[in-house]
């Protein structure tokens, strides 16, 4: 039988050479497109941590500057309620009433006018009815401005990325915090009048980034590489995706929302009244009752407590570092204000940071943390735990106390988006890209109402938990709070 000879074959040296360089185009095609992928994700980090950034940064400069924007015997919880009370109206009204596809272009630009107009107002009027006036309008912009970023994070695909974007918001909202405070501390020096004033050209950042830095969502059309992916993103349980199509180029022209419906192929395409309620159903108990509840035991901490943890001037005799800090007693609020800020800005960066996000199951107990911790302050507050011959004591307990309320409630924020932008979307539902993007729209951007809620209710305790902890100051003869 013929059995044939084995064969071998041998390949001129030029084709050889031509396969090495074939190789060496792919490695370096390969590297290309890494190099890429991390061009683009450090503009799309950077956009949504300027957006956070600049969003909240006029909501927390109002805070701060809450002892000087209204009279002495004014509570300061009613700027806590006029700062929270229009961005509740805006987080509930956008979602749960309007409908249709987002027009972001149109609604950033908005946010930003009606910001810069609502700081105009409070720098420029001495009367407390137009600064609270401002107050809300700015409010109103902050609220929607917030809920339209979250918004926008979901039209980015894979999950990864949209994370990615959460991530670095949140990052932004809590740097918004501290540099909040801080210019606060800085300017106040200069009135209301110009340190206020000055802070409304801030929103201007907002449609600049969106316009030159902010990558479009069509630029994330090739998925990243497993391995960088792993990189950005903790690792999560396996999701079902949302089918990503390429946005068009002119979305604010050719597209729907909150009811208009231009001739185009997506028309008539929106959400309905059962299909919100079937979509924020299961989020009520496993994301809105646990951000609700930290917000509103936080923002009573900040808003009713916090004012009345007033201690004597330190002298420079054997307190030489907070005597630098505290010239009047004045200055304890803004310090409390900094040094929560500024935990929030590290937890709320976690997820940026690269840390694991929380477990689902873990998401509830930040705020049964900052319960405790309001109980704790209240006490110290009203009865203090050290005398008044120990006050450094009592200074270094408030420091710890509001370290870790920083800490829990950035970590329940961030982590809470998070969790949402990764849930997985419902199978047997209309299948219809345009209404699966607008599912992942409103999911998002119900939680809003959750966080706001809390902040309101908080601003409503807060003015009678301050005039009660003051009188009960007085009654011991601590008479501080008197002075503010």
């Amino acid at each position: 039988m013929f059995e044939p000879a084995s064969l071998t074959i041998n390949l001129p040296n030029d084709e050889i050479d031509s396969d090495e360089e074939g190789e060496s185009q792919d490695n370096q095609h390969y590297k290309d497109m890494k190099g890429r992928e991390r061009t683009l994700l450090r503009k799309l980090g950077l956009s949504f941590f300027l957006f956070g950034l600049i969003n909240n940064v006029l909501y927390v400069i109002i805070l701060s500057a809450a002892l000087d924007l209204v009279p002495p015997a004014t509570p300061k919880g009613i700027i806590a309620f006029c700062n929270i009370a229009p961005s509740l109206f805006a987080k509930i009204s956008w979602p749960y009433l309007l409908k249709g596809r987002i027009r972001y272009t149109k609604r950033l630009i908005g946010c930003c006018l009606l910001s810069t107009l609502g700081m105009l107002v409070v720098a420029l009027f001495d009367s407390l009815y137009m600064r609270l006036l401002g107050i809300g309008l700015a409010s109103f912009s902050s609220g929607l401005g917030e809920l339209t970023f979250l918004q926008l994070s979901t039209t980015y695909a894979p999950p990864s990325i949209a994370g990615h974007s959460v991530g670095y918001f949140a990052s932004g909202t809590g740097a918004a915090g501290l540099v909040g405070a801080f210019l606060w501390w800085e300017l106040r020096g200069l009135g209301v009048r110009i340190g206020v004033g000055l802070s409304s050209i801030m929103p201007c950042v907002i449609p600049v980034t969106y316009f030159f830095l902010l990558p479009k969502p069509s630029a994330f059309l090739y998925a990243v590489t497993p391995a960088f992916e792993d990189m950005i993103s903790p690792p999560l349980p396996a999701i079902s995706a949302l089918p990503y199509t390429p946005l068009a180029a002119a979305e604010d022209e050719d597209g729907e929302e909150e009811g208009s419906l231009p001739s185009g192929p997506k028309r008539g395409v929106a959400l309905t009244a059962s299909d919100k309620w079937r979509l924020a159903r299961p989020l009520l108990t496993k994301y809105m009752l646990p951000l609700c509840a930290y917000h509103s035991f936080e923002y009573t901490i900040n808003q009713g407590i916090s004012p009345t943890l007033l201690y004597p001037v330190p002298a420079k005799e054997g307190h030489w570092l907070l005597s630098k800090i505290i010239h009047s007693i004045r200055d304890y609020y803004p310090l409390w204000q900094l040094v929560y800020q500024a935990t929030v800005f590290l937890s709320r960066s976690s997820i940026s940071f690269g840390l694991p996000a929380l477990p689902a199951r873990l998401l509830p107990l930040p705020a049964f943390i900052q319960f405790g911790i309001l109980l704790i302050l209240a006490y110290e507050s009203a009865v203090g735990f050290f005398g008044d011959e120990r006050e450094s004591m009592s200074v270094f307990l408030v420091f710890m106390l509001i370290s870790l309320e920083g800490i829990c409630g950035g970590l329940a924020y961030v982590n809470v988006f998070y969790r949402v932008n990764h849930e997985p979307l419902d199978p047997t539902t209309n299948n219809d890209i345009e209404h699966k993007r607008q599912e992942r729209e409103f999911k998002i951007g119900s939680i809003g109402f959750a966080d706001g809620t809390g902040i309101l209710l908080a601003s409503i305790l807060a003015v009678p938990t301050e005039i009660e902890l003051c009188k009960a100051q007085v009654g011991r003869g601590k008479l501080l709070c008197k002075g503010l």
